[in-house]
């Protein structure tokens, strides 16, 4: 038995023996999905030809000051990710993960860096998810005028691919009437607003408290989350430190691993069949 079989057979144990399942996710659960890999400027530029000719990255698109200077623009960005999310259906591994965290005595907790709401696609409760960048499918004023939060719902973004811009209406902040812009924190983002996200993770911690009062085991499965935006991975062996639990680490690339974890250097969907197979 090679490596990769001795560790997706521990792993398979560590689950079935866990009394509560908390899922780290970063955007490499996605592309089994069929969403764009956006790691590198090669992929992000694939994905975005128009993005490509004007040479900017990944973290330059992502920087409020666009919706500044060029809304249009920012909400070609945007507009065309959240259209992107909406068609998007989740593949398979989402699915047996709530299945499985639905089972456990002291059920799951998701925290995850994406925006794209897949996993409430996919049937995870609401209240048991972090988003610890926001969600595309939320609103706040772009000023902003007040503390205020609300869903995008039903509103359409046309975006014109060939010219890259945002054409109709742009969306509008439902207390001023100014610019509206999604509740992500970007690059250099000092309006985000993060009322939502910090009652989220008011959420985790009191899961977290609960699960060290009655001792429960967990296992922490993480998937597609990368060094180059780390704060996942941080979040998956702090956890693994101050709470009794086994870290799995899922991914194809950057799957090195802190004493007592296991890694399993495949992709999302792969890793998540072969383990709860």
């Amino acid at each position: 038995m090679d490596n990769l079989e001795k560790n997706i057979k521990h792993a398979s144990a560590v689950i079935k023996n866990a009394d509560a399942l908390f899922i780290t996710a970063g955007a490499g659960i996605g592309v089994d999905s069929g969403l764009p890999d956006f790691r590198g400027n090669s992929g992000f530029w694939k994905a975005y030809p128009p993005i490509a000719k004007l040479g900017k990255s990944f973290s330059e698109m992502a920087d409020p000051v666009w919706f500044y200077k060029n809304p249009e623009v920012a909400w070609a960005f945007y507009g065309h990710r959240l259209n992107l999310y909406r068609e998007t259906i989740p593949h398979e591994g989402f699915f047996k993960l709530l299945e499985l965290g639905k089972k456990k005595q002291y059920g799951y907790f998701v925290f995850t860096s994406n925006v794209d709401g897949q996993f409430q696609k996919a049937g995870f409760d609401d209240a048991f998810i972090e988003e610890c960048h926001g969600s595309i499918h939320h609103l706040q004023c772009n000023q902003p005028c007040a503390n205020d939060i609300w869903e995008i719902g039903e509103q359409k973004i046309n975006v014109d691919m060939e010219a890259f811009i945002a054409t109709g209406e742009l969306p509008k902040c439902k207390n001023c009437g100014g610019l509206a812009r999604p509740n992500i924190l970007m690059f250099g983002d000092w309006n985000w607003i993060p009322y939502r996200t910090n009652a989220q993770g008011e959420r985790l911690q009191k899961w977290f408290q609960r699960l060290n009062i009655f001792n429960a085991k967990l296992a922490i499965i993480e998937m597609g989350a990368g060094n180059a935006v780390p704060t996942v991975r941080y979040k998956s062996q702090q956890t693994s430190k101050n709470i009794d639990s086994t870290l799995i680490r899922i991914n194809p690339r950057d799957y090195d691993v802190p004493k007592e974890a296991i890694a399993i250097p495949l992709g999302a969907k792969e890793g998540i069949n072969r383990i709860l197979c």
